[in-house]
């Protein structure tokens, strides 16, 4: 003869399966880049660091991850981040490259005329639609493609806060949309993703997809604790007054990974050349 379950036992069973697919249900709700994609590679915590955006030369022996140019290798045998001007354009030639092809895809003010990063002179980019979006990923793409084929592990979309240089044409909504798309292609090609600089973005982290974060002067403007809430020891902070890398090295040295370099990220061996880590 077959028991009969009590009523507690009856009880029990539908409490565990509404939880179970309550469960479910917040999991399916979950923002898009929660934890790490599969086969997606963090750089290392806490590790010595390397920015060498103006020119690539051999690492000091302590680093152990290196940020480059896209048009650069990446520095064999370390953790090695792909730069990628990704929200502006190039100064000098660039500009005109973009004038020739893709006018269209250069943000312009009321009066038509470019919007432009004026402390680099680099027009920005127009990500206001999701049309223009699309159309500037089938060129920022394939340099994120270029990326993972020289076989960078992460990715630095620059720029990410150009929003802000936009005289109000650009919203922070529209920098998220566009680095989603950006985080999307690296991930699908393998690749770590850095959010860089953007404070005001650190709430969206998690839906954009970063991974860990490339950071200038933090101390500087007090930005530090924010990105170290968000990112742990995955932050890679890059200082250029000494005053404030030393400053940064005594509160966060033992936490994050903090750089002092010139301005112009000069390679070693050249004029003005400033390297040091804490």
């Amino acid at each position: 003869m077959l028991s009969v379950p009590s009523r507690a036992a009856v009880v029990l069973t539908v409490l565990t399966l509404a939880l179970a697919t309550a469960c479910g249900s917040a999991k399916s709700r979950e923002e898009p880049g929660a934890g790490v994609p599969t086969g997606v590679r963090p750089p290392p915590a806490n590790a010595v660091f390397d920015y060498q955006l103006g020119g690539a030369y051999p690492p000091p022996a302590p680093v152990r991850v290196v940020s480059r140019d896209r048009a650069a290798r990446p520095a064999k045998g370390l953790y090695s981040i792909c730069y990628v001007n990704a929200f502006q354009t190039q100064p000098g030639a660039a500009v005109t490259w973009w004038r020739e092809h893709h006018p269209d895809l250069l943000l312009k003010d009321a009066e038509g005329e470019l919007v432009v990063d004026e402390d680099w002179d680099e027009p920005l980019l127009d990500i206001s639609t999701p049309a223009k979006r699309a159309a500037l990923m089938d060129i920022v793409g394939p340099w994120i493609d270029g990326c993972a084929a020289a076989h960078f592990d992460a990715v630095e979309p620059d720029n990410l806060d150009s929003y802000e240089r936009s005289d109000g044409e650009l919203t922070r909504q529209d920098a998220a949309a566009f680095a989603r798309l950006l985080t999307t292609r690296a991930h699908g090609r393998g690749l770590a993703v850095a959010q860089k600089n953007t404070a005001d973005l650190l709430p969206r982290r998690t839906g954009i997809g970063f991974d860990f974060a490339v950071v200038e002067e933090c101390a500087q403007y007090d930005e530090c604790a924010e990105f170290g809430a968000a990112y742990g020891g995955r932050i890679f902070d890059i200082e250029y007054v000494k005053k404030g890398f030393a400053a940064a090295c005594r509160t966060w040295g033992k936490k994050l990974s903090l750089t002092l370099r010139d301005r112009d990220v000069r390679p070693a061996g050249s004029a003005g050349y400033v390297y040091r880590s804490c």
